[in-house]
């Protein structure tokens, strides 16, 4: 192969992948909440039920106090 062929190659490559984000990514924002999660608060209580120190939602709730 030539080095233009494996240019477009790579270029071709590289819009296939951004092309399946983009459309992963509209899918994902399209699918609505589960049932009964739609308007979860985030509070101190929801929190200490998971444990995960590190999540942002843990961080964001730890800054509110």
């Amino acid at each position: 192969m030539s080095q233009t062929e494996n240019l477009i190659l790579g270029i071709s490559i590289v819009v296939f992948l951004l092309a399946i984000f983009v459309v992963s990514f509209v899918l994902f924002m399209k699918t609505p909440a589960p049932k009964g999660c739609e308007d979860i608060k985030i509070s101190e209580e929801n929190c200490s039920k998971c444990g995960k120190t590190e999540c942002a939602f843990y961080k964001k709730a730890e800054e509110e106090k």
